[in-house]
């Protein structure tokens, strides 16, 4: 028996729904890689960690992906930072005023060094992007929003479109680079991004293929990039927390306070934070009152950060694969084959 088909719930109307006119974006989207959108994607990524993604996995939505499992990474970090300092203050009451006073520095000097620790971890990571952007015109750290279209969980749901932010070099065996070609239909020239870039590594000028040349070089240096950018924030970050346990946090910690509605307190907090973070980075270079190999560890940790990030940024760079300039042909030219 064939039932007459009803046309309440269905729309063949080329017209957009409202929930798509709302959507930030309607396709995948190369991002501007600049603080404004880094800070709108944290944000972002914070608080669907704490909120959307927990609730779709605790629910067992069909929906929940790998990406959302990685950025609640950020939950157990942040709650686990706060127990272990909760683990020195919030039993101080019971201790003798000594003790009091030893447990109070201590998990403040945890709290600077979680802070340090993220922090330094983040930032350390331009000083490789930044160097091989500038010299290649590759940015290995190029976001872009990816559009997921998900499956329903109701009969009646219609919000089944979700953002998620990814970066381009993301995988080095499928990278987007669909995303890095011009749009003809603008009048841009196609392969304009990939023409900089070849005549940044000394491929040449005018070449007729630039994408199809200069593909397997970026993969070369989006690897080497990615092994030098994983060292190397992993020593800053130690440089952190290293730098959060020196003596002169001491007078930080005696004016430290969060009441910045009181200015004059809040201000001599943040005067006395800039002068004890300065007197501090010189005790880890210095040494201090220490003796032995213990006075040279903070030059000795310092010195390895540092030269991580120099090496790998020069690793990169580096290939035995680019031509030298004679190699290369220059097309306004006339040759002659013997």
């Amino acid at each position: 028996m064939i039932l007459p088909v009803s046309s309440a719930n269905i729309n063949f109307s080329a017209e957009k729904s409202d929930h798509e006119k709302n959507l930030e974006y309607s396709h995948d989207t190369l991002l501007k890689n600049n603080i404004a959108t880094r800070m709108r994607i944290g944000v972002d990524k914070f608080a669907n960690a704490f909120t959307v993604y927990p609730a779709k996995g605790l629910k067992g939505s069909k929906n929940a992906n790998f990406y959302e499992f990685l950025t609640m990474g950020t939950v157990p970090y942040l709650i686990g930072s706060g127990m272990m300092m909760a683990v020195f203050n919030s039993a101080s009451k019971h201790y003798s005023p000594f003790q009091r006073q030893m447990a109070r520095s201590t998990g403040n000097k945890l709290a600077l060094g979680v802070l340090f620790y993220g922090i330094l971890k983040n930032a350390s990571k331009a000083l490789i992007s930044k160097p091989i952007k500038f010299f290649t015109g590759i940015d290995i750290e190029q976001p872009y929003a990816k559009v997921i279209y998900e499956l329903p969980d109701d009969i009646n749901d219609t919000d089944i479109t979700s953002i998620e932010h990814h970066k381009v070099f993301e995988s080095v065996e499928f990278p987007r680079w669909d995303l890095l070609y011009k749009d003809e239909l603008k009048g841009e020239i196609r392969n304009e991004r990939y023409d900089k870039i070849a005549q940044k590594i000394g491929l040449g000028t005018n070449l007729k293929d630039s994408d199809q040349e200069v593909k397997p070089r970026i993969k070369e240096i989006v690897v080497k990039a990615s092994v030098a950018k994983s060292i190397s924030s992993y020593l800053w970050a130690a440089a952190g927390v290293a730098l959060a346990y020196q003596e002169p946090w001491e007078d930080f910690f005696n004016v430290m306070t969060l009441k910045f509605w009181k200015f004059k307190e809040f201000k001599k907090c943040m005067q006395s934070f800039g002068k004890s973070l300065i007197k501090s980075a010189k005790a880890l270079y210095d040494g201090g009152s220490h003796t032995g190999i213990k006075k040279h560890a903070g030059k000795i940790l310092l010195g390895a950060a540092a030269l991580s990030s120099l090496i790998g940024v020069l690793n990169a760079l580096h290939s035995s694969k680019t031509p030298s300039k004679s190699d290369v042909i220059d097309k306004t030219k006339k040759y002659v084959v013997e």
